[in-house]
């Protein structure tokens, strides 16, 4: 093989790398969604602290759009990538997120974030324990994501179950975890009277999406 074509074959091969990574984004149609959408792929690979990985950030995003939610809550915002695939499709359904962290360092740095996406007035973010402030919270949510302590899980939707609307979701993060916790979870969406749960398996970690009848 001569250099002129291994250079076309590397030429391809970069471009359809760059595709695909583009075809993970939304349309850009707005100065807020250049806005985003910039501030992502400049952080792309960065986020390694316990956050979603693009595919997972779209998926989600794709959920919220689809489903035209506009009150949603986040169970463990790490340093907030999630949030903001979140909080962009919310931007689209007029809509807004709140979101909880533990962590002081992780929410601290969240914040930073969620201002320069330029998402910041779309998200509430709260400093403190879920297993806490999520029996607070009022009712009348229409998606939740649940991605924090994988043994509070079934817990988590428990406590959130009656307070999701009708139509409502609630979607879990890192549910291919061979853990007694995890499956335990699972079970009990799974054969939950009132919940229809399907899985995005094309999620390497999993995630569940669990539609209130």
């Amino acid at each position: 093989m001569n250099n002129n074509w291994l250079k076309l074959i590397l030429v391809n091969l970069v471009f359809a790398i760059c595709l695909r990574g583009m075809a993970q984004f939304p349309e850009v149609q707005s100065e807020l969604d250049k806005k985003v959408y910039t501030f992502l792929t400049d952080q792309s690979g960065e986020w390694q602290d316990m956050n979603v990985p693009v595919s997972d950030g779209r998926i989600l995003y794709d959920l919220v759009i689809k489903g035209n939610y506009k009150k949603a809550l986040e169970i463990g915002t790490s340093t907030g990538h999630s949030a903001i695939w979140i909080a962009w499709a919310l931007s689209k359904t007029g809509g807004r997120l709140v979101t909880i962290e533990i962590e002081k360092e992780r929410y601290l740095q969240a914040m930073r974030n969620f201002r320069k996406a330029g998402l910041f007035s779309y998200i509430d973010a709260r400093l403190g324990n879920a297993h806490e402030l999520v029996p607070m919270l009022e009712a009348g949510w229409d998606f939740v994501f649940c991605d924090a302590d994988k043994w509070w899980y079934k817990n988590y939707f428990t406590t959130l179950e009656n307070k999701i609307v009708s139509g409502g979701c609630f979607a879990a993060h890192n549910v291919n975890m061979q853990s007694s916790d995890i499956r335990d979870f699972r079970r009990y969406i799974d054969n939950h009277p009132k919940y229809v749960t399907s899985y995005k398996n094309e999620s390497r970690s999993g995630i569940s999406v669990s539609y209130k009848k």
